[in-house]
C-alpha cells in the first residue's frame, strides 16, 4: 500500500515537472524575436545602410527579449515593455515615417500573436 502511494506521488511529481518544463520551453520560444532580415528589408523597402543599422538594433532587441524570457514572472512584463520601447526609439532614428509605421505594425502584430502584449 505504501509503495503504491509513493509510486503515485512520484508519477504526479514527474508529470508536474514535465508540464512545467514544457510551459517554460513554450515561453522561451515566444520571446525569440529572430526574423529574416532580408524579408524585413524588402517589406520595409530599406536601403543597405538602414538594413545594417536595423540588424544591429534588432540583435540587441532579441537579446533583451531573451533576458525577459528567463526573468521572474514579476519582472518579465516590465522587461518586455522596456525592450519594446527601446527598440521603437532606436528604429525611429533609422527608418523614415512610412517604414517606421509599418515596422510598428509588424512588431505589435508579432507581440500580440505570441501573447506578449
Amino acid at each position: 500500500m505504501i509503495l503504491m502511494v509513493v509510486a503515485m506521488l512520484s508519477m504526479t511529481m514527474t508529470s508536474y515537472a514535465e508540464n512545467e518544463n514544457a510551459n517554460a520551453a513554450e515561453n522561451v520560444e515566444a520571446y525569440d524575436m529572430n526574423v529574416n532580415m532580408r524579408k524585413l528589408a524588402v517589406a520595409l523597402d530599406m536601403t543597405f545602410e538602414q538594413m545594417e543599422a536595423v540588424q544591429d538594433i534588432h540583435h540587441t532587441f532579441c537579446a533583451e527579449m531573451m533576458m525577459a524570457a528567463h526573468a521572474d514572472n514579476a519582472e518579465r512584463e516590465e522587461l518586455v515593455e522596456k525592450a519594446v520601447r527601446k527598440d521603437a526609439r532606436y528604429m525611429r532614428y533609422v527608418l523614415n515615417e512610412k517604414q517606421y509605421r509599418k515596422y510598428l505594425m509588424l512588431l505589435n502584430t508579432t507581440l500580440h500573436n505570441r501573447g506578449l502584449k
